[in-house]
């Protein structure tokens, strides 16, 4: 964990040529490891996705089948009505992409119906979240908060403040990826716009490298008090 002094910031939305596309969705059940599916299942869909630089896919979240800690192999996410389909574009491929609406996609044999799409502006927040950064398995906690502070000062973004979380894995057609979660705060308006547009690492067309904003400094800050 890194944690340096404070800093106050006003959320503000910041000018910006990329948005998040976000897509009513039709789909009642999908594989928890849908990654690669949905992002394979775009690509055939939109073939420039795919070479696009500027793009981002979130992946699809919601409640799985398992309870507790264990998570079958064969884990299914069921979702709600509420559910939403989210890609990260820049503005010049905002058409581009709505051509989705009305499309039935199969991820690994789950039917999905994409209906109608709103853009949503991204928002400069202090503390920023992505639930996938891939990472190199032999790195602790610590070697891995080094690596993301370096890698973030050479997009001249500071970070004064990261706690990595969870880590998973994203699998492949044939291989796998290693992830870890990752919070960012204390963030300056114009660094929170630039790391939400750019990511971090590779893997955004998989759902990796993506931010969100958190709008919660309790959750980072261990401690903060209730």
């Amino acid at each position: 964990m890194l944690w340096q002094e404070e800093n106050s910031e006003v959320d503000k939305i910041i000018s910006t040529n990329i948005v998040d596309l976000v897509f009513d969705i039709n789909c009642t059940c999908l594989s928890l490891d849908h990654a690669y599916a949905l992002s394979e299942a775009i690509i055939q869909a939109l073939p420039w996705f795919n070479n696009e630089a500027d793009v981002g896919l979130h992946l699809i979240h919601g409640a799985e089948s398992g309870n507790g800690w264990y998570r079958p192999a064969d884990s299914i996410l069921y979702l709600s009505r509420r559910t939403k389909l989210t890609l990260r574009v820049p503005e010049h491929r905002i058409a581009d992409a709505q051509v989705l609406t009305g499309m039935t996609l199969d991820i690994s044999g789950y039917s999905l119906t994409i209906g109608a799409a709103k853009q949503k502006p991204l928002i400069q927040m202090p503390v920023l979240f992505a639930r996938h950064i891939i990472a190199n398995p032999e790195q602790d906690e610590d070697a891995f908060i080094e690596s993301v502070v370096a890698e973030l000062k050479n997009m001249d973004i500071e970070c004064r403040k990261a706690l990595c979380g969870k880590t998973n894995i994203v699998k492949l057609a044939e291989t796998e990826l290693f992830t870890r979660s990752l919070m960012i705060a204390d963030m300056e308006a114009n660094d929170s716009i630039r790391l939400q547009q750019q990511g971090i690492g590779e893997g955004r067309k998989m759902g990796c490298g993506l931010f969100i904003p958190h709008k919660d400094i309790k959750a980072v800050n261990p401690d903060q008090s209730n």
